[in-house]
């Protein structure tokens, strides 16, 4: 049954692969070559953050500092990496080294990664990693694949904080409609991811491997590894991966390195304004975010952020189904005190679904009448008045196609 599961698992995530690879075998040299590029999702993630709601309201903490770009001896990086509490090994070399200098000079997203990262959702993360007892490092992972930005969304349709492609989120439970993605839901994408980790490891039992797979797919990998002459370790393989999944490892450990070494950077975390002290409700009734929003008064915007599920600001509960709401801890009393108002606020307006559509009826006291005439079909008279056979036997109640000369046809347009 386990193995059966592994494969039902692999057969699905192949649905994730990123294709980049190459058929023509690839020799690369790690420590001499410099040519690895950021990867493109990652690059786009950070660069979004420059516009993101999140980066325009947000201050500075407790930090003075004036930046300027710090480089350190190749010595100082290993001794840091090394240092790092972590299960997952955090080597060093020249790729490592380009990604670590990358992320130094993104002062600006770098503190608002760590900022909302510390306040919000590395506790989120943590949380379900401990509890499956994998690495805490990997709460870095939504770093590399999202900056950390619940809505982002790749070009080959990834979404969300941990980046999943619409089959694989479905398979490990997230809803994904119109009016709901749970992709983008922090709690349970992330419990999403880490089952889909835990699974991967079940397969490689190296965790090198395992986001590299979490990238590109089982698929990639696993043909990395026959190429390889059946090598298992990440650097090994490193040469017939994709070309992104080249980088991702080792900009992984670059992430990891910024997170915790930032001060020696110069930088610091901004103070995100979003409310990072938060709760959840349940809701067994449909309700849309602005009702919320206006009658507590809490910045839609700042709604969104903290329920970025929720496609169109629509909360499609019922009661058969409930859905939960983040709301600012200090709202939630005023949230039900005020419960009913909140529903009745433009209901109509915002919430109100069609129920029964009544069809319209013809006016048959404005129809054109057509006396039926020698050689007459029913048909002809249809496309001579440009409607439907059908419709002409409806407005005159007609069982069948026969019609006499002299019979008058009602055509109502």
């Amino acid at each position: 049954m386990k193995n059966l599961k592994l494969f039902a698992t692999l057969l699905f995530l192949l649905c994730w692969i990123k294709t980049y690879a190459t058929e023509e075998k690839l020799h690369f040299n790690i420590a001499n070559d410099s040519t690895e590029v950021i990867p493109t999702e990652v690059s786009n993630s950070l660069d979004s953050l420059l516009n993101d709601w999140y980066l325009q309201n947000s201050v500075l903490g407790d930090c003075n500092k004036e930046f300027s770009l710090v480089t350190c001896s190749d010595s100082t990086y290993i001794n840091r990496l090394q240092r790092l509490p972590y299960i997952m090994e955090m080597p060093f070399n020249n790729v490592v080294k380009n990604f670590i200098d990358f992320y130094a000079n993104k002062p600006k997203q770098v503190a608002f990664m760590l900022g909302i990262g510390e306040q919000y959702y590395f506790p989120i993360f943590e949380q379900a990693l401990e509890a499956n007892n994998i690495p805490l490092e990997l709460k870095y992972l939504p770093v590399i694949e999202s900056a950390l930005n619940p809505r982002a969304l790749s070009r080959v349709g990834a979404r969300g904080l941990w980046q999943f492609m619409i089959g694989t989120g479905r398979f490990y439970g997230l809803e994904i409609n119109s009016l709901v993605d749970e992709r983008c839901d922090p709690i349970k994408s992330t419990q999403a991811a880490v089952r889909y980790l835990k699974d991967l490891y079940e397969i490689y039992k190296d965790w090198h491997l395992v986001i590299a797979a979490y990238n590109c797919g089982p698929g990639n990998v696993n043909k990395a590894i026959k190429r390889a002459a059946g090598k298992r370790n990440y650097w090994d393989i490193y040469p017939y991966l994709p070309r992104e999944t080249r980088s991702y490892v080792p900009i992984f450990i670059a992430a990891n390195y910024i997170m915790n070494y930032y001060e020696d950077h110069n930088m610091c975390p901004m103070n995100p304004t979003i409310q990072t002290v938060t709760d959840t409700i349940m809701l067994d009734q449909r309700m849309h975010l602005k009702q919320i929003s206006e009658v507590l008064q809490i910045p839609l915007e700042e709604l969104r952020s903290l329920n970025p599920q929720y496609k169109h600001d629509l909360i499609p509960a019922n009661e058969k189904k409930s859905y939960a709401v983040v709301l600012p801890l200090k709202q939630i009393n005023s949230y039900f005190e005020k419960k009913e108002e909140i529903l009745a606020f433009k209901a109509e307006e915002l919430i109100s679904q069609q129920a029964v559509a009544k069809i319209a009826q013809a006016d048959l006291s404005t129809a054109t009448v057509h006396k039926v005439r020698s050689g007459d079909t029913l048909s002809g008279i249809a496309k001579k008045y440009r409607v439907s056979v059908s419709q002409l036997k409806k407005w005159n109640q007609l069982s069948s196609s026969t019609i006499r000369i002299g019979q008058k046809l009602r055509i109502c347009r």
